[in-house]
């Protein structure tokens, strides 16, 4: 994820919750609104809840509304934007494979291959599940932030995406195993079943949009 977060930095804090004002807006201007996930950041409501009910035709309009919401973001962007380092003081990465960039402010490029790989993870995981497979360890891949190279090739990683989310739902069996469940290796984890563990994927797409958004403004500002 994304170095520090939102609440452990004013600044970023600000134009967060900004950001959360717009996707409240237009999350209540849908007909079949996308997932509240700022309720669920607020704690307003439990993941088990937000994830309640949910059907595999849900989860595949999800991911569209998704990647479409992540595409309708870059739509201006130049392809300058993909390389320009952004100011974020509290950029830290824990997991980065090179530790001299741990604390370096993350790329346009490098938010977006992030979050689809992860994304595709979970995809990957609710896949197993769903057909009762004991499920365990990782299942991710991210394709290199240094080769997106044009917005045209950043548009591609996006749609290329959303195809292999929607592959990994249409192995589902007709009755999936919902009593099958993934437990992250992660402290605080829980065991998520197939739908959870997809909508894992969304909620951790959802948290970095902000961040695309203020990639951009900086850029496009400087």
């Amino acid at each position: 994820t994304c170095g520090g977060g939102a609440a452990h930095h004013p600044h970023r804090c600000a134009i967060f919750s900004l950001f959360l004002v717009f996707l409240h807006h237009l999350i209540s201007e849908r007909e079949t609104p996308m997932l509240d996930f700022i309720a669920l950041r607020q704690k307003r409501i439990t993941f088990e809840a937000l994830c309640a009910g949910l059907t595999i035709a849900d989860l595949h309009r999800l991911t569209d509304e998704m990647i479409d919401t992540q595409l309708n973001l870059v739509r201006d962007a130049r392809d300058t934007d993909l390389l320009f380092l952004p100011s974020d003081p509290a950029a830290a990465d824990a997991y980065a494979a090179d530790t001299s960039e741990a604390n370096q402010p993350w790329t346009l490029g490098h938010v977006i291959v992030h979050a689809t790989a992860s994304s595709e993870e979970c995809a990957a995981h609710s896949s197993s599940l769903a057909r009762g497979v004991p499920t365990a360890g990782r299942s991710r891949w991210e394709v290199p932030w240094q080769s997106i190279t044009t917005i045209a090739e950043l548009r591609q990683r996006l749609e290329e995406s959303r195809r292999m989310r929607h592959a990994f739902l249409d192995t589902w069996p007709n009755q999936p195993d919902l009593a099958n469940t993934y437990l992250a290796e992660h402290p605080g984890a829980k065991p998520r079943n197939a739908i959870q563990r997809f909508v894992a994927g969304l909620a951790h797409d959802d948290d970095h949009l902000a961040q695309i958004a203020e990639i951009l403004r900086q850029s496009h500002a400087s």
